[in-house]
């Protein structure tokens, strides 16, 4: 079965090598049109939440907004990632992009939060197709030492959304109605689906007989889904020791402990193993993590930072986060390109690492009223992030054989999405917890936004600012961690040109 699969990749890739130069442009074209669709709804949303949750008014699910979606597209990356494997990539990103559409359509006509948060469930599964298989196809296609360029142009989709989404959504919720946020992805993804069709139409599409794992997936889906669910609950002021809470904690450590019982066994599983034993890809994949928990969770916390500590609107929250966003095609492109023409991603990603903990501490030691120090610190977050996400992708297909780009294409984007939705879990539940210590119970909820700078006194202001500062502090130290992750990296020359 591996011979005949790295055979059928090999044909793959000679005959896509072969496409007219044109054809070629049209397919990165669509695929990156894809990557922005998928990557536009992590973002166009967190300055939504205080509409959101004034309308609804309903604090419990309002974290899973984004976490929602997250999680879904966490757990759906990897089942794509096989099903493209096995019945083809173009169909799979025409179903996920499909049913991202549809969902998009039920987020904006949802009448109260468990509607909504459904809503995004689906949604975000849909994203997991058209964020996986576009970068797998690239994968499949392209030598090691030369996709540094390709994934440093799916990385400036990723960075164009962390621009768009805050201003669009901020825009969309201040002039017209949080429910734009939603409707605005019916013409963006009727559009993606006519691209796509004809840009992937004529491609060689490879079958084989196999079994999808759908058992691992209620596993992943039982053991990560329980242990955010958890994350969440202490959050909104539950105990640790709390039966409910103890009860969520230990049905993911069974639920993840099963999965990997299961995965040891299953013939087809869906994330293989004995891909851990590569210690560059697990490295790569650590890295990325890290990367995402901070980048996503930041979207969320700075309009909120931003909006609570000064009374503003969401557009001017949105442009608030615009230097972080902008950064991030920086970095991105940067580092693609210098991947490219060094055949080298360690540098890249260690430059990353090492400048993130540092501009997160400044921008927490940083009022936002302080906007020219406040917008550099937050241009340098972005930079930090950008260099580190095309490069970690590019050193996990270098260091795996040809035959398993596919899945560790797919098990690095797993990561990337675990990552944000893991930083949206805790860092909004950290928030919470801390302001409910901090007798901000006047709020109703921290994330309505009903704070307004005029209605606050002088020590109310101090001590939100306090809040907020120990909170970018706490995701500070956690990349230190990625800073270690880093610097062991071994520093290896990429395959190929």
């Amino acid at each position: 079965m591996p011979r005949d699969r790295a055979s059928s990749d090999h044909k793959v890739s000679t005959v896509t090598a072969a496409l007219p130069p044109t054809v070629l442009r049209s397919v990165l074209t669509a695929l990156m049109l894809a990557i922005f669709l998928g990557a536009l709804d992590q973002t166009i949303v967190a300055v939504s939440l205080p509409a959101i949750s004034a309308q609804f008014n309903d604090v419990g699910l309002l974290a899973w907004v984004i976490s929602g979606y997250m999680v879904a597209m966490t757990i759906a990356v990897p089942i794509y990632g096989k099903l493209g494997d096995l019945y083809g990539r173009r169909r799979m990103i025409l179903t996920g992009t499909a049913l991202f559409t549809l969902a998009s359509v039920a987020c904006g006509l949802a009448q109260d939060m468990p509607q909504l948060v459904l809503a995004r469930v689906l949604q975000g599964i849909g994203a997991g197709g058209m964020v996986s298989v576009s970068q797998a196809i690239i994968g499949d296609f392209v030598p090691p030492r030369e996709r540094g360029r390709y994934q440093g142009y799916f990385s400036s989709m990723y960075a164009l959304a962390s621009v768009a989404g805050p201003v669009l959504g901020g825009w969309l919720t201040e002039y017209l109605s949080w429910r734009w946020v939603f409707w605005i992805n019916l013409p963006l993804g009727l559009t993606a689906l006519w691209v796509i069709h004809r840009a992937l139409d004529g491609l060689p599409v490879k079958h084989r007989q196999a079994q999808v794992d759908y058992l691992g997936a209620v596993l992943m889906i039982l053991g990560l889904g329980s242990l955010l669910l958890g994350i969440t609950l202490v959050g909104q002021g539950h105990a640790w020791q709390s039966s409910e809470v103890l009860a969520l904690l230990a049905c993911a450590l069974l639920g993840l402990a099963a999965f990997v019982a299961h995965e040891r066994r299953c013939r087809e599983p869906l994330l293989p193993l004995g891909l851990f034993g590569n210690r560059v890809a697990v490295l790569c994949w650590c890295v990325i993590f890290f990367a995402s928990f901070q980048s996503i969770s930041l979207t969320m916390l700075m309009p909120l930072r931003y909006q609570g500590i000064t009374g503003a609107g969401a557009d001017s929250a949105a442009l608030h986060l615009l230097p972080l966003a902008m950064g991030l095609p920086i970095g991105a492109f940067t580092g693609g390109r210098m991947t490219s023409r060094t055949g080298r991603f360690k540098p890249q990603i260690l430059t990353g690492a090492l400048l993130m903990p540092m501009a997160i501490a400044a921008m927490a030691l940083t009022p936002p009223q302080a906007w020219l120090q406040s917008a550099l610190f937050m241009l340098l977050t972005g930079i930090a992030c950008g260099l580190q996400f095309p490069t970690s992708l590019v050193g996990t297909q270098s260091a795996v054989d040809s035959q398993d780009i596919g899945v560790a294409t797919s098990t690095t984007n797993l990561f990337r999405s675990l990552g944000g939705a893991m930083g949206v879990a805790c860092m909004s539940s950290l928030l919470l917890a801390w302001l409910h210590q901090g007798g901000f119970e006047v709020l109703g909820n921290p994330l309505l936004g009903s704070l307004k700078a005029g209605e606050a006194d002088p020590h109310t202001q101090a001590r939100l600012l306090e809040t907020f500062r120990d909170l970018l502090l706490v995701s500070a130290g956690a990349s230190l961690i990625g800073l270690l992750v880093a610097l062991a990296l071994p520093d290896r020359q990429l395959r190929g040109r």
